[in-house]
């Protein structure tokens, strides 16, 4: 489903030249989940931008469902980004003046779905992330936990085939966390692929996989059996 091939990311100013991923490659099959570990500044982010097509590598080639989608045009990257990936941020990033049921739609309107079947889409979306009971608040009328599920509501509406997650626990308690968690465990277990930055090594064991970076380059892959059993707290 994923293939990178060295990618490289340079950033550049009239002074300064920072190399934020250098020559990382590896592979990622439809249906894993995934985590990316390391320092801040290991070029973390930086990736996860690139495999969200938010930002093209400097080199390299990266492969998104058989396609070489690096030196995409910007219309064809949010083309293929609008329809196959969705985001979960630490930060939430619902917007303020809409409602749940509003601000988990908005993707389904930008694809241009009919009015009808975006209830249906929102709807099951709600009832999948448990938040249906809140569909006519605002987000500052939600605790932190239910931002973050009417995130991960808006992430899944429109089927996608990868959820890329940045930091999805950093700003919840560890009670709301590890609900947030179990529920892309279960999106995972439905079949979505989904690739995770995290810090937290107890968000890192719901993975299958753990990539960590240092300086931007790979230097470790963990491949787990399982969920490995969590303390009890």
């Amino acid at each position: 489903m994923i293939k990178t091939v060295n990618l490289t990311k340079i950033f550049r100013t009239d002074e300064v030249e920072t190399t934020a991923l250098n020559r990382v490659s590896f592979e990622i099959q439809k249906g894993e989940f995934v985590a990316i570990m390391g320092p801040s500044g290991c070029g973390k982010s930086t990736l996860l931008n690139i495999l969200g097509l938010l930002d093209n590598p400097t080199e390299g080639e990266y492969y998104f469902l058989g396609k070489e989608v690096s030196k995409f045009s910007e219309k064809q990257r949010a083309n293929t980004r609008k329809q196959n990936i969705g985001f979960v941020f630490q930060n939430f990033n619902l917007i303020d003046e809409l409602n749940v049921y509003e601000n988990v739609e908005l993707p389904l309107i930008y694809l241009g779905m009919s009015s009808s079947d975006r209830k249906k889409r929102v709807e099951s979306a709600l009832e999948q992330m448990q938040i249906t009971h809140r569909r006519k608040h605002f987000p500052l009328q939600l605790s932190g936990g239910q931002q973050q599920r009417v995130a991960v509501a808006r992430a899944v509406v429109a089927n996608p085939h990868l959820i890329l997650a940045d930091e999805p626990t950093g700003n919840l308690d560890s009670a709301h966390g590890e609900e947030v968690m179990n529920l892309l465990a279960s999106l995972n277990q439905g079949g979505t692929t989904i690739i995770m930055v995290t810090h937290s090594q107890r968000d890192a064991e719901y993975a299958q996989r753990v990539i960590r970076l240092f300086d931007g380059q790979i230097i470790n892959e963990n491949i787990k059996s399982g969920r490995a059993e969590l303390p009890v707290i």
